[in-house]
């Protein structure tokens, strides 16, 4: 079975695809990953400090949390449009303008004299993130040959492990020993010098000038993936659970809109005929659910062992470092094993490894001995990483450079929709376990409940990988 061929390329977005490619760098790569660990450790870290800036503001920590959650809309709906932003002004342009505006941004949000002032600077901080990790990646990917696509994806996957398992340490520890304007502060030198180096790396190229907005897409598209955020955080928060079903119905209605809109529009603002290309649906449907999975173990862990064990921070933030040290421990042995094995075999030996490791957490008990969890939890970020690179690399593995532009900015925005509900979902799934225990059960028995059900989702994943044809991505694997 081969994949189906791509589509033809539309009038407006064939120059732009010829004229943005760049010869395949490893600086780059490595500049857009930093880019892209310093907008998703800045957008976890900040969970840390609630309780800080709650104190500082005069307010119920947990009110905080509408800081986040603007982050998270702005990012959200901000992928959208910075596709086209990067087709009609040029990417080397957008990048560094989305540089700057998240690190202008960060400084602003420190010197927040109250909630709102935060909140507002939060979302100009998430709009400028929006704009720098997707363009930033689609430079990448443009000047990348197939047959090194492992190589620089082995670059972009490594924020994507780390920032979630770090940003709870890094934004506890500056917290704690500093303020928490600190976590704000520290982007002051990281984008000067990522902004530097980017007007040195990225090539400098137009745009297409004629490229014109698909305003009522665009306006459906974020309004669809604002409501689903906003539901989403509702529902991991733990608020009234009819706000966040009218969010979430919303959501949906306005992205089934889109899509109807879009497959009709003369220049829709995504090209839904990439989900075409068998291999780039199948990281967006099991991939999807692999991403959300591995998303709500970070939530869930440390759960585990302070609320449901009984232990301290200390205790369970290194028990969870395992997690960190099998991610990149495995990761010089991940291309030679997708170009051993292909991606089908290693894409559901992944998903379903890491389904036993979940399984092996929620039977998980104090008793055990610390260098037996320790043990699973290596394992369990060994095979995250593997699935995690894997999917990264098989997404485009069949997209041509045409469809580039559209694929990304779906597959960026679906990345931002499992991240936020995999916290939700695990959220929900904790409280699920609460409500049908018993009222003497133990303390860890409602994450019991929520390890096995993630357990149970992974497999989800497995039976969509099983259905790839057999030499999927073999062009970019290099296997034959």
């Amino acid at each position: 079975m081969t994949p189906p061929a791509p589509a033809e390329p539309s009038p407006q977005s064939a120059p732009a695809a010829e004229s943005t490619a760049a010869p395949w760098s490893p600086r780059l790569a490595l500049l857009v990953a930093a880019t892209y660990f310093m907008e998703f450790l800045d957008g976890t870290a900040l969970s840390t400090a609630l309780p800080a800036i709650g104190a500082d503001f005069r307010v119920v920590p947990a009110d905080v949390n509408v800081a986040m959650t603007a982050y998270l809309v702005a990012v959200a709906m901000g992928i959208p449009f910075s596709s086209w932003l990067a087709e009609r002004f040029g990417p080397r342009r957008v990048f560094c303008t989305a540089i700057a505006v998240f690190t202008l941004a960060s400084l602003l949000c420190a010197l927040s004299p109250n909630l709102g002032a935060l909140t507002a600077f939060r979302a100009v901080q998430g709009f400028g993130g929006a704009m720098m990790v997707p363009v930033g990646s689609l430079v990448v990917l443009r000047g990348t040959p197939k047959d090194q696509l492992l190589k620089a994806t082995a670059y972009l996957v490594w924020p994507g492990l780390l920032a979630p398992v770090l940003a709870p340490l890094v934004g506890g520890a500056l917290t704690q020993y500093l303020s928490w304007h600190w976590i704000f502060l520290v982007n002051l030198p990281l984008g000067l010098a990522a902004f530097l180096a980017a007007l040195r790396l990225v090539p400098s190229v137009g745009g297409d000038r004629d490229r014109r907005l698909d305003w009522p897409g665009l306006a459906l598209t974020t309004a669809g993936v604002a409501a689903i955020v906003v539901g989403l955080e509702l529902l991991s928060e733990g608020r009234p659970a009819g706000w966040a079903t009218a969010g979430l119905a919303v959501g949906a209605a306005a992205l089934v809109a889109a899509v109807w809109w879009m497959r009709r529009a003369r220049r829709p603002l995504f090209d839904f005929r990439v989900l075409g290309v068998r291999t780039f649906r199948a990281t967006q449907t099991g991939g999807f659910v692999y991403r959300l999975t591995i998303m709500a173990v970070p939530f869930l862990l440390p759960l585990l062992f302070q609320d449901g064990f009984g232990w301290d921070p200390v205790h369970s933030g290194l028990l969870v470092a395992a997690v960190f040290v099998g991610n990149i421990g495995i990761k010089p042995a991940t291309s030679p094993l997708i170009r051993r094995f292909g991606f089908k075999p290693v894409l559901v030996v992944a998903a379903t490894v890491s389904a036993v490791t979940f399984a092996g957490c929620a039977l998980l008990t104090p008793a055990v001995p610390d260098v037996l969890i320790a043990a699973l939890l290596l394992v369990s970020g060994a095979f995250r990483s593997i699935g995690f690179s894997a999917y990264m690399n098989v997404q485009y593995a069949d997209v041509s450079a045409i469809q580039l532009p559209s694929a990304n900015a779906i597959a960026n925005t679906l990345v931002q929709l499992a991240a936020a509900l995999g916290v939700a979902v695990g959220a929900l799934l904790v409280r699920a376990g609460i409500a049908f225990g018993s009222a003497g059960a133990e303390h860890a028995a409602p994450y019991r409940v929520a390890f096995f059900a993630i357990a149970g989702l992974m497999l989800v994943s497995v039976a969509d990988s099983l259905l790839l044809p057999r030499h999927a991505g073999t062009e970019v694997s290099g296997r034959r």
